[in-house]
C-alpha cells in the first residue's frame, strides 16, 4: 500500500489545454506532422514579456550582475551610479553576500525603499516598513493572506470578479477558500455595482462565511481602472459587510497613471482619504508585483504586500506564515528595489533608462494597434479596441513616461463558435472546448476565470505582447 494518498483532483480547462499544447510543440519538434494547419504553437495569453522576446533593462542587470559578482564592480565597467547601487544593497546584506539570509519578511532596506515609494505614490500617506512583507511574488503573498482568513469557524469564503484572473480560483482552492463570483458589468466599462455585491452577500450566507472581497485594479483581465467613486463604494461595502480587502495592483509602478483621462488612485489612498468611520476600520492589503510594468521580470519572483488597518498580532502571525513559506530570493528583491527606486534624473544611467522604457512603449502601443486590427479581420472575430486601449497604462515620475501595464484583451468569438461550445457543454464535453480550438485557431486561448454573462457567447484572454 502506497505511503503517499492518492488525489481525486481534476486538472482545470486551461491545465488540460496546456498539456494538449506540450504535446503538440514536442510532436512539432521531432517533426511529426500533426496538422496540414500549422507548423508552431503559440502561447498568446502569457504576460511574459521576456519570453516574447523583449530585452531586459539594462540597469535592473547590470545591478543585480554586480551583486551577483561584486568584483566587476572594482572598475569602470558599469557606470557609477550602477557600482553605487549594488554596493549599497551588499552592504544590507549578512557577509557583504547576497547568498546568505534575509528576514522571511524581506531585507528592511527594500522594504524601507518599498514604503517610500507607496508613501509617494499616495500623495504623502505614511506607509510604515513594518507593515511591508517582501514575497515570493503577489501570488504568494496572497496565499499568506487568505491562510490567515482560514483561520476563523465556519466554511470561509471570499467574494472574488467575474472575470477575474485566471489563477485565482485554484489559489482559493488550494487554500480551502469558497469563491464567490461578482459579475462586472461589461457594457458599463466593466463596473463593479453594489446590488450585485449585495446580491452575492445574501445568496452565500446560507451556505458559508464571507470574509473577504478581492479587488483588481488595474483590472486582471479587464484593464479597466476603477474610479474613486467606485473605490469608495466597494469600501463602505466591506465596512458594512465586516470584510477583508485585498487589492490586487500590480500594475502600478510609479506615483501616478493616467488610462484615457482616468487617473489612477491606490485604495489605500481612498481609504485614507475618506476619513472616519472607514480610514482606521478596514482592513486592507495591497499587493504588488515585478512580473508587471515595465520591468517584467517574471522568473525572478518578487514582490511585496502592505498589510493596513491590522493589529500588531495580525502582523506577527502573518511573520509566522511567511516564515513557513518559501523566501523570496534575494537577487529577486534586489530587482524589487530598482522597481521602486529606478534611475533619477541627473544619475549616470537615467537617460539609457529612459530611452529604454519609451522605447517598450512604443512598441507595445504597436503592438496593440496591430493585434487589434488583426483580430477584426479574422472572420468570426471582434476584438474591442476599447479593451485594448483600456489595459494601456501610461506612468509618468518626474515628467517622463516610464513605464506601461500588463496588456490583455477579451476576443468575443463569432456566434457560431459560441453555439458550438454551447452545444459540448451541454453534452458534457466542456474540457473539450480549448483543445479544439487549438487545433482550429491555431493558438493556445487561456480561459478568463469568468463563468460568462450568458452561454451565447465566450471569450479567451490574449496578450499583445
Amino acid at each position: 500500500m502506497s505511503a503517499v494518498r492518492k488525489t481525486t483532483r481534476q486538472p482545470s480547462p486551461d491545465e488540460e489545454l496546456h498539456e494538449h499544447a506540450e504535446i503538440i510543440t514536442h510532436q512539432l519538434k521531432q517533426g511529426l506532422s500533426v496538422s496540414r494547419l500549422f507548423d508552431k504553437v503559440l502561447d498568446v495569453s502569457s504576460g511574459d514579456i521576456h519570453s516574447a522576446g523583449v530585452k531586459p533593462i539594462i540597469f535592473i542587470r547590470q545591478v543585480m550582475a554586480g551583486c551577483l559578482y561584486p568584483s566587476l564592480l572594482d572598475g569602470d565597467d558599469f557606470p557609477p551610479d550602477v557600482r553605487s547601487r549594488a554596493q549599497t544593497l551588499l552592504s544590507q546584506c549578512d557577509g557583504n553576500s547576497i547568498g546568505s539570509y534575509t528576514d522571511s519578511s524581506g531585507l528592511a532596506y527594500v522594504r524601507s525603499n518599498v514604503a517610500k515609494f507607496i508613501s509617494l505614490r499616495d500623495g504623502g500617506i505614511p506607509s510604515s516598513p513594518e507593515h511591508i512583507f517582501i514575497t515570493c511574488g503577489s501570488q504568494r503573498g496572497l496565499m499568506s493572506v487568505m491562510r490567515l482568513l482560514c483561520q476563523s469557524e465556519g466554511r470561509s469564503a471570499v467574494l472574488i470578479p467575474d472575470p477575474a484572473p485566471h489563477t485565482l480560483t485554484r489559489i482559493l482552492e488550494r487554500v480551502g477558500l469558497v469563491p464567490l463570483p461578482y459579475r462586472l458589468q461589461e457594457q458599463g466599462g466593466w463596473s463593479l455595482e453594489r446590488a450585485e455585491l449585495k446580491r452575492v452577500i445574501k445568496t452565500s450566507r446560507t451556505h458559508c462565511c464571507p470574509r473577504a472581497i478581492y479587488i483588481s485594479n488595474p483590472g486582471n483581465p479587464t484593464g479597466h481602472v476603477q474610479s474613486r467613486e467606485s473605490i469608495e463604494t466597494v469600501i463602505r461595502f466591506a465596512a458594512e459587510e465586516n470584510l477583508f480587502l485585498l487589492v490586487d495592483e500590480e500594475s502600478i509602478y510609479q506615483n501616478t497613471v493616467w488610462m484615457k483621462d482616468k487617473e489612477f488612485v491606490s485604495y489605500k489612498r481612498v481609504l485614507a482619504e475618506m476619513g472616519d468611520p472607514y480610514h482606521d476600520r478596514v482592513q486592507l492589503a495591497s499587493f504588488n508585483s515585478l512580473s508587471n510594468g515595465i520591468m517584467g521580470e517574471c522568473g525572478l519572483r518578487a514582490g511585496y504586500m502592505e498589510l493596513v488597518n491590522v493589529d500588531e498580532g495580525l502582523l506577527l502571525y502573518t511573520e509566522v506564515v511567511l516564515t513557513g513559506d518559501i523566501n523570496t530570493p534575494v537577487i529577486g528583491q534586489i530587482a524589487l528595489d530598482v522597481m521602486v527606486d529606478p534611475p533619477r534624473p541627473g544619475d549616470a544611467s537615467y537617460d539609457l533608462y529612459i530611452q529604454e522604457v519609451s522605447s517598450r512603449l512604443s512598441t507595445l502601443r504597436l503592438n496593440i494597434s496591430s493585434a487589434v486590427n488583426f483580430m477584426n479581420d479574422l472572420s468570426g472575430f471582434t476584438c474591442s479596441t476599447n479593451h485594448y486601449e483600456s489595459a494601456v497604462c501610461v506612468m509618468r515620475h518626474d515628467g517622463s513616461v516610464v513605464s506601461l501595464s500588463h496588456i490583455t484583451l477579451y476576443i468575443h468569438l463569432a456566434r457560431d463558435l459560441a453555439r458550438v461550445i454551447c452545444q459540448t457543454r451541454q453534452e458534457g464535453r466542456a474540457r473539450m472546448i480549448q483543445p479544439h480550438l487549438c487545433q482550429i485557431i491555431r493558438v493556445i486561448p487561456v480561459s478568463n476565470g469568468s463563468t460568462g454573462p450568458s452561454t451565447r457567447s465566450g471569450r479567451f484572454r490574449s496578450s499583445a505582447l
